[in-house]
């Protein structure tokens, strides 16, 4: 059975969540507000951390590019592997060459060890039967990945229904779809991609870098990739209306994903996505780190993003 190192298994069931230090993080391009322990009827309260870009004006509009693991995205010395998404420094970029339109950032930081219960689509998972489900997740549980039940319904809620409203009254967003996205890696790749398909009229396009399609840490067995390919062929937006953005790379965990975003290809592909509204790119030699994302942070950006 082809399953991944311990050390690796609990460093994913913390990756990005511990809270290394509060201070605000440091940025090279644009200014972060934070709002501290954001509160929520849904989920537990956590930190988002807002990026402003240079010159941003409140007689402006501005897309908003809402980004799980929040506390990993602006600054290396505040994260727990010292690694970072450098989004100031891409983004601020491509705002000044005007290959993309001007766009906050609201990174929503998680909440350590209900990392992987917010983040994993909860549909899916609530399909498979009852005496199997429940035995997957007793092991994940066992294994530290899981601190309780499955809660990325009330999680996508949190972020619709409370967070949101929140940003558009106190900052100068577009509201609307067309100007609203979604993004992350890994697990906050599997989010960002349910997030679009239960909630198509609010986000108007996703990046999934290094999607985490088998859930868990077990390829060979393991009926979750199937459970989320089913969910695509009925819950998939509208092309015409929508953007998605996959990637990969080959390296450590990454390793495990080519032959499940293979099959999600030719799901979109019959589900009419073309090169207009969808990419999935894979990157030879690259791991499943911040490092490998900030490298190539500028191509889903760009195809979210692009004027």
């Amino acid at each position: 059975m082809k399953t991944i190192s311990l050390l690796t298994l609990l460093l994913l069931a913390v990756c990005s969540a511990l809270p290394a230090f509060a201070q605000l993080p440091r940025v090279s391009s644009g200014t972060i507000q934070r709002l501290n322990n954001f509160p929520s009827r849904f989920v537990s309260a956590r930190h988002v951390d807002v990026w402003l870009p240079e010159g941003y004006s409140p007689g402006k509009k501005y897309a908003v590019l809402y980004m799980h693991d929040g506390q990993m995205l602006f600054d290396s010395t505040t994260t727990w592997n010292r690694q970072e998404w450098g989004v100031d420094e891409t983004l601020g970029k491509l705002i000044r060459e005007k290959k993309a339109r001007p766009c906050i950032v609201v990174g929503v930081w998680n909440a350590g060890g209900e990392r992987h219960a917010d983040y994993f689509p909860q549909k899916p998972i609530e399909s498979l039967p009852a005496g199997f489900r429940d035995s997957l997740l007793r092991e994940a549980r066992q294994g530290g990945l899981f601190s309780g039940k499955v809660q990325s319904d009330a999680y996508l809620k949190f972020l619709v229904q409370e967070l949101k409203p929140f940003i558009d009254s106190a900052f100068s967003t577009r509201p609307g779809r067309a100007s609203t996205f979604i993004g992350g890696s890994s697990m906050g790749g599997l989010i960002s991609m349910y997030a679009i398909c239960e909630y198509p009229g609010v986000f108007g396009g996703a990046a999934c870098l290094s999607t985490h399609w088998p859930g868990t840490f077990t390829v060979e067995g393991n009926p979750i990739p199937a459970a989320f390919m089913n969910y695509l062929k009925e819950k998939l937006p509208a092309p015409s209306r929508h953007r998605i953005y996959f990637d990969y790379g080959t390296e450590t965990l990454d390793a495990l994903y080519e032959p499940f975003q293979k099959q999600a290809d030719e799901i979109m592909k019959q589900k009419g996505f073309s090169r207009k509204n969808w990419l999935t790119k894979k990157f030879a030699g690259e791991d499943h780190s911040e490092r490998a994302w900030r490298k190539r942070l500028d191509i889903p950006l760009t195809f979210l993003l692009g004027r």
